[in-house]
């Protein structure tokens, strides 16, 4: 058994490594795309550039998670999937062509990925059964985003985009040398069997929940993968794009506080139903207003959008998902909000700047949110009658 105090200092280390990792998502999720245009590419490029990311996540997420809950072990793969990550941005830094570029960001995201389930895994196994809740500990890569993207916007005004896989790849290093401080975790002592998995996978509500989770998420990506270029097209400096991303993740904590201590009380489904709304009011506004200033201080919303969404869908996951599918669960999760949803939103969204505006991409994005809402509410009503006819069975039976 683990003692209060060990338990203490494995929180500890989780917390900066989430730190660590996030610092990096937060050179990565803003940056990238300015990078890419300060390379000469066009938007269908960028949006290209931008999609093999979630492409290769939707490979390697299952792959990695599959790989973790048959070993039981997910310090071990951590620690092998940032190593491949710092190779694979060395040779970033090196490459010029466009199809060297297409190869080098596949394969970083291929390792990259992962980390994000991975973690979420470790997280959730390591509070299992103690007083510390999830939300408490993603607060702590909410900080990092935060910070690396102010500081980052800061750095680059200064010293050029040009050195943007440099600054990352100090970040990685950190988070490499962090993860031997981690304590590895088991998902179950139950083996992983596939036949158990499939039968999971075939269930009417999982489906239903997971396609919801796409469109959300596809409405959600837009933000991730567009908003910097749309701010700069409006005419806003690095300085100032550097502050939408950190007032996005300062607002998450806020909310990750709040349902930390009270999300229990609530039913999954309608408060997934709420960030839906709230998406559509963001993603139009976002539309609407015409000076950067105010476009960015829209993103405050991210509390209510992807501060409810992320830690409400995650919770609704741990209870679809058996302990020794954890990994391999929280890893399909990811596939489709990481690298499915970023694929559809980074190519249509290409497609869609390219052929109209940064204004119709968004309000189309505001139009999905809505439908999505709307989805969330109508599982929720149709578990509603399923369990109460399940008590009534069970009530006749009696």
């Amino acid at each position: 058994m683990e003692t209060a105090k060990s338990q203490a200092r494995n929180h500890h280390y989780i917390r900066l490594f989430s730190f660590s990792f996030f610092m990096g998502m937060g050179i990565i999720v803003p940056y990238f795309p300015l990078y890419f245009e300060a390379q000469g590419y066009s938007k269908v490029e960028i949006g290209l550039l931008q999609s093999v990311g979630p492409l290769a996540g939707m490979i390697s997420n299952m792959l990695w998670g599959i790989i973790s809950d048959r070993y039981q072990t997910i310090k071990k793969v951590l620690m092998l999937v940032i190593f491949g990550e710092m190779i694979m941005l060395l040779l970033l830094m090196n490459a010029s062509h466009f199809f060297v570029m297409f190869a080098c960001v596949l394969f970083f995201f291929f390792f990259h990925n992962p980390v994000i389930s991975l973690t979420d895994s470790l997280t959730m196994l390591s509070v299992k059964g103690t007083k510390t809740s999830y939300a408490s500990i993603r607060i702590w890569g909410s900080l990092g985003f935060a910070i690396s993207a102010l500081i980052t916007g800061m750095v680059l005004a200064r010293v050029g985009m040009d050195q943007t896989i440099t600054i990352l790849t100090v970040v990685i290093s950190i988070s490499f040398l962090l993860t031997f401080t981690l304590k590895d975790r088991k998902g179950s002592s139950k083996k992983m069997e596939f036949s158990g998995l499939f039968q999971l996978l075939r269930s009417p509500l999982f489906i239903w929940f997971f396609v919801l989770i796409l469109l959300i998420s596809i409405s959600h990506r837009t933000t991730d993968n567009y908003l910097t270029l749309y701010l700069k097209e409006l005419g806003a400096s690095e300085d100032l794009i550097g502050w939408s991303p950190m007032i996005s993740a300062l607002s998450e904590i806020p909310m990750f506080l709040l349902l930390s201590k009270f999300g229990h009380k609530f039913r999954e489904l309608p408060l997934l139903a709420i960030a839906g709304f709230a998406y559509v009011l963001r993603h139009m506004l976002t539309a609407l207003l015409d000076h950067p200033v105010q476009i960015i201080l829209v993103q405050s919303m991210h509390s209510i959008t992807f501060g409810i969404f992320l830690v409400t869908a995650i919770r609704y996951l741990s209870v679809l998902i058996p302990d020794e599918y954890r990994a391999t669960g929280q890893a399909m999760f990811t596939v489709v909000w990481v690298g499915m949803a970023g694929m559809i939103s980074a190519l249509l969204g290409g497609w869609i700047y390219n052929l109209s505006s940064g204004r119709v991409l968004f309000l189309s994005a505001s139009a999905l949110a809505f439908v999505t809402a709307i989805g969330f509410i109508i599982l929720h009503v149709f578990t509603m009658r399923q369990s109460v006819d399940r008590g009534h069975h069970d009530h006749s039976v009696h």
